[in-house]
This record gives structure tokens, sequence and C-alpha cells, in this order.
């Protein structure tokens, strides 16, 4: 019988022919818990704004693959000490590190599974392949858990400036088409190297990291914060928290057997066990698409007005302040809409909300991007840097944001 070949060539939009370096690599990716994936997509309700927005976590993880094998490759070259174990564990480190995701990613991250980060229910779902795959995981999980002593190999996965934020920005300006985000990926890992133990980038690709910073902060505003896509993500918020209200008070919903099981529980993360895990890797944006398709025509009208406005694009409108909303005008609001669908204030709340939103390019106070000199210093790009707004992406911008319906204005 024939074995089956398992070193595969993919053809990526961004980087072109990749391929898959290893058996096990490959032996993941053929895993339902991976494959489940190819159906949540990378930026929520995005697709609502860019039409092209529609690609997956499942795309992200392999371009993240790519680059981590490009990165290995260039830190060995400059004399870094990285072991054949090493490189796989950080190979499947970074390709699990999004599979904890929920349908449309950040958008429901909190909705499903309360108060549970993606990166705790990726983890669970590392924990399960290493038993699986017999202990082959268990140092990718060391990495991914910032438990190993080489600093770097974790800041490869997960820092200011890694191999995660590399592919997204690149990938999501490319979908989006939004230029202002496309950075030189290549460029930045081909300037990496350690120095004590951290990953820094050599002193002349200092501009690429400007650029890469900068390209981040408009990517939020332009694209992650863009207020029809913020809108769009707190109507399906609004309306899984409907729909568990209603569930809750015996009113039967049709949906799919897995969004059901977590309409019903209210699971935490000590509650996330095998069961719950296993619901949850059948669960994508198909189920609640789905769901929320059929309670268009629901009897309860606040789950079939949010539905039909998500379904139909005609959202809630939204206006970003500097400041929050006063009390008064939120209350006007309120009671205008109480007025105008003969609801009450609880079931107004639904449709006028306020929250705030915020970004920061650069976390200097929590972890540098360093720059390598070629006296052997090294020295915070913010400080490095002869671009005075560099300092200024280190703040946060924070906005505050108003919602309720469009007749009124």
């Amino acid at each position: 019988m024939n074995k089956r070949n398992k070193l595969k060539i993919i053809n990526d939009p961004i980087y072109g022919f990749i391929t898959i370096p290893s058996e096990i690599i490959f032996d993941l990716i053929e895993h339902p818990y991976f494959q489940r994936l190819r159906r949540i997509s990378q930026m929520g309700m995005s697709y609502l704004v860019y039409p092209g927005a529609h690609h997956t976590r499942f795309h992200h993880a392999l371009g993240c693959v790519h680059l981590m094998r490009k990165a290995i490759g260039i830190l060995r070259f400059k004399g870094t000490s990285i072991s054949a174990e090493e490189e796989e564990a950080l190979l499947i480190a970074i390709l699990l590190h999004d599979i904890g995701h929920g349908p449309f990613s950040h958008a429901m991250e909190h909705s499903i599974i309360e108060g549970v980060s993606h990166e705790s229910i990726s983890l669970q779902f590392m924990q399960a392949l290493n038993t699986i795959f017999d202990g082959k995981l268990t140092l990718a999980m060391q990495i991914f858990n910032k438990q190993h002593p080489k600093k770097f190999l974790q800041q490869l996965l997960a820092s200011q400036l890694d191999i995660d934020r590399l592919d997204y920005l690149k990938r999501d300006s490319f979908f989006t088409g939004v230029a202002e985000g496309n950075i030189n990926s290549e460029r930045i890992i081909t300037m990496m190297n350690v120095a004590n133990n951290e990953l820094v980038i050599e002193e002349k690709g200092i501009y690429s990291v400007e650029k890469f910073l900068v390209a981040r902060r408009l990517m939020y505003w332009q694209v992650y914060l863009h207020k029809t896509g913020l809108v769009a993500e707190q109507l399906l918020i609004k309306i899984f928290k409907r729909a568990k209200f209603l569930v809750h008070h015996s009113v039967n919903l049709e949906t799919s057997s897995y969004l059901d099981f977590f309409l019903k529980q209210n699971i935490s993360e000590e509650q996330l066990d095998l069961k719950a895990l296993e619901t949850f890797s059948k669960l994508d944006d198909y189920d609640v698409i789905s769901a929320i398709k059929k309670w268009t025509s629901h009897q309860d009208f606040v789950l079939s007005r949010l539905c039909l406005m998500l379904i139909n694009r005609n959202l809630l409108k939204i206006k970003l302040k500097n400041k929050p909303v006063s009390s008064t005008k939120f209350s006007e609001k309120i009671n205008q809409v109480c007025k105008a669908y003969e609801i009450n204030e609880e079931e107004a709340s639904y449709f006028v909300f306020q929250g705030e939103t915020s970004n920061t390019a650069y976390h200097a106070q929590e972890e540098q991007i360093k720059i390598l000199y070629k006296n052997g210093k090294t020295k915070d790009v913010a400080k490095a840097s002869d671009q005075f707004n560099l300092k200024a992406l280190s703040q946060p911008v924070v906005k505050y944001y108003i919602c309720y319906p469009k007749f009124y204005n």
C-alpha cells in the first residue's frame, strides 16, 4: 500500500508557494480541530465594510508557519542555536496559536464562553492534541506558555513584533485592499537577530519597524476598529446575549446542537472539560449565521429585529466621540426607542448602547522592540528612532461611541 505524501505544497495568495515542512505539521493540519479554522473568519464582521475580507484563520495559520520557518533560517544563519526539536515546537506552536478562536474570531470571543480568552482555549486544544499525538506537543506548549528558557523563542511567537503580527497585517491589508497596512514582513525577518537571549532588530532594519508600527496604527483605525465593523460586531454580541436570555426563560430557539449547547450553558474556564471542548470544536461561523437567518422571523421582537439588521446590513447608527456621551442624551435615545418600538427600557438597551474603544500601536511599557547596534548595545525603538511620532504611538488613543437606530439623528 502506498504511503500518503505529507509534504505538500500550498499556493498562498500572499507568499506564493509554501510548503508543509514535516509530517506532524501535516497531521495537525488534517485534524478536525484545525480544519474548523477554514470556517472561522479572520476579521469577524469586517467583510460588511471590506467585501474582500473573507479570509480565514486557516489562511493565517499557514502563513505564520511559512514566516516562522524563514525566521528560524535567518537566526540560524546568524549563529543562533535552535535545535531541530525547538524548530518543530515553534512551528507547532505558531500553527496552533489561534486554534481556540470561536465563530467570527474576536467578535464573539467572550460571548460563547464568557470571560475565557481564545489563548486559554487554544491551550486546551493543544493539551487534547498532545494526548492524541503521544506528547509531541509538550515543548510547543512550553513555548506557548512562556516557560522556555530561551526568551527569543517565546518572542517569535508572542511579542510586540512577532510572527503572528507580521502575517496578519500583511494578509489583512491584502484582503481588505487597505494599502496603508502593507508591511515588508520578509525585510523585518531578515533584520532579526538575538542579543542577551532576546529577539532584536538590527540597526539597518529600524525604518521597516517604524513602517510596521505606523501600519499597525492605521490598520486599527481604518480596519479593525472601523465604526461600521464595530457596530456590526456589537450587534452580533447583542444577538447572542438576547438569544441566551430567551433560552434561559424557556423560549425555544431553532439552532444547531453545537450552538444550542453554549446558549443553554454558561461555561467558565473551570467548566471547559473535554465534552465542552469537543462541542466547541464543531462550532463555526456557519452555525451562527444559520441561526441568525432563522431568528429573523422569530416572534421575539428584539431578537428578530437585531437579526434582520445584521443579515440585511441595515445597521445601527454609530457616533464616535472624544468623550463619553452624557447620561441625559443617552436617556433621551432610550426613551425615543421605547416609544418608537413600543418596548421597555431593558429591551431598548439592545438598540441603544455605548462603549469605548482604544488603539495603542506600541506597548513600550509591556515589552520593547529593541534595536541592535554594531557595538552590541540595544535601545528601545521609540528612543532609537528619529521619528517623533513613534513616541506618540506608545500613547493609547481612546474613543467613545454610542449606537442607536438610524431613524434618529
